[in-house]
Order: C-alpha cells, then structure tokens, then sequence
C-alpha cells in the first residue's frame, strides 16, 4: 500500500524534500507491521534499509564488553532508524526492537538511488540530515564515562576510607616494622636509666607503653578491617564483571553455534536439491506414460 506523503513531511531526514520528491519516494515505500517486543533487526544482521515509524515505538540499543545495554534513543512517529547500513550496505551495528505494536515504512537502497537519479540536489539533504545524527551519536560515545568500575568506586571514597587504606599499606611495609623496633628500643632504654640525660617515666614493666601499643593496635585493627571491606567490595564488582562477561560470552557462542546449525540446514538442502535436479528419480516399473497424440 502506498506510502503516506504527509508523513514523510515529519521526517527531518526528507524535510527539506518538495511535494514532488516526496511523492515520489512515498510511491517506492514498504509498510512493514511489527509486534511489541519483535525484533526489527539485530546487531550483525544485513544492512541496506532504513526504517521510518509511522505509529508504535522502538527502541535502538547495543550491549557494550560488559553486557550492558545502553539504549540510543527510542524511535516514535516521523523518527527514523538504521541510516549507517544505508550509507555502505555494512550489516547492521546495533539492535532495533518493537516495545509496542508499530507499523513502519521501509526505504532501501534502490527507493533512494530512484530518487537521486531524477532529483540530484535531494542528495545533499540527506547526507545533511544523516551528518547531523552521526555527530550526535558521537557526542554521546564522548559523554558516557571511561573509567573503569574500581576507578568509579575510588571517586566515591571518604577521608576516612583513603585514611584507612594508606593505614593499611603502610602498616604492611618493611618501613613500619623498623620505624616500631627504633621506638620501643628508645622507650625501654630511657625507662631502664640507660640515657643518663632522660628522667625514668614509664619504669618497669612499662605500663603507660603497653597501653599505648594496645591503643594502637585497635585503632590499626580497625582501619585494616575499613580497607579490607573495601577490598572485598571492589572483589564483588570485579567479579559480577567477569560473570557478565562469560554470560555474554556464552551468549555469543550459543548465537555462533545456532547460525552454523542454520547455515549447514540450508546448504544441505540446496545441495539436496541441485542433487534431485541433476539426478531425477526414475519411473516406477509398471506406471503408464503418456504419449502425445
């Protein structure tokens, strides 16, 4: 059924087209029907069409290294979709998927080289409109964050968390352990006379330095468990990265595996065919055959 004209007037991709381009783009069109939840096309799948809504919605995303999904932008009516397979017939680099019932009109390759060939000049507009969207897909590459997510957690620190991790490093060094043998050295030294200079303040069995050990040794306690806390907590991270990584990584090969099962299918029936074709089954003994009389 035939495009609807006025519809490609929403369109900032043939906005700048006049009533004659238009009608005769909209004369070339495919409406297609879609389903909520149905896929348009897949990340991967052949390219050569664009997708203008003309009623429902749909949603453009892909799944970075992680897994994650990040969501372009959600297509409503006059939106388009899926312009970069136009433009060098690559397959596709994202998914499309319905997220309500939606009817769309498709415009392939040959509809847009109908039109350049009769209006030449409609070809800048379109590149212009397709230039603009590609620059906003890169401002929004350049916006998502970079860092990975340890570095995300170290931003969030408190005084007292970064306290406790230099606590805790430094009372693991060799430097730590020296600087505590000098000081006790020079404690139990000047308590027992040996520093003539010194006046005795903390003599035998030096009370007032076992306390302040013991104080020390809770407050470091404490501070080490502070870190190892933290330690654990971007362990968890790390590891629920890794788990989305083999997910999506077996999520792939399943995928691999599916188009190579459905790839032989179609090759062993083609060559199934060709053999037919080449070598066709004899008639039965005894069956009658016509003559042309």
């Amino acid at each position: 059924m035939p495009a609807d004209v006025a519809l490609l007037k929403e369109v900032p991709l043939f906005a700048a087209l006049d009533d004659e381009e238009r009608a005769l783009l909209a004369a070339q069109l495919e409406e297609v029907h879609l389903r909520a939840s149905e896929k348009v096309f897949s990340r991967g799948d052949p390219g050569g069409a664009i997708y203008i809504v003309s009623s429902g919605e749909v949603q453009i995303s892909v799944e970075d290294t992680t897994g994650q999904v990040i969501v372009f932008e959600t297509a409503r009516r006059g939106d388009f979709f899926g312009e970069l397979s136009l433009l060098d017939g690559d397959p596709r680099s994202a998914d499309a998927r319905a997220i309500q019932d939606t009817c769309a009109l498709k415009v392939d390759r040959a509809d847009l080289q109908l039109l350049f060939q009769r209006h030449p000049s409609s070809a800048m507009d379109v590149l212009t409109a397709i230039g603009r969207r590609l620059r906003e897909a890169d401002k929004m590459l350049h916006s998502r964050p970079t860092l990975s997510p340890n570095e995300m957690v170290e931003e969030r620190l408190t005084t007292i968390q970064r306290l406790a991790d230099g606590l805790a490093a430094f009372s693991g060094t060799f430097t730590f352990m020296l600087l505590h043998a000098a000081w006790f050295a020079a404690w139990i030294s000047i308590n027992l006379g040996w520093v003539p200079l010194l006046h005795p303040f903390d003599p035998f069995p030096f009370g007032l330095l076992t306390m302040v050990v013991s104080l020390e040794a809770i407050f470091l306690s404490c501070f080490v468990l502070i870190s190892q806390s933290r330690q654990a907590a971007k362990d968890r991270i790390r590891s629920d990265v890794e788990y989305e990584a083999n997910i999506r990584a077996g999520m792939e090969v399943t995928q691999l595996h599916t188009k190579l099962d459905h790839l032989y299918a179609q090759t062993m029936a083609r060559l199934d065919a060709v053999e037919r074709a080449r070598h066709p089954t004899p008639p039965r003994p005894g069956t009658a055959t016509s003559t042309p009389g």
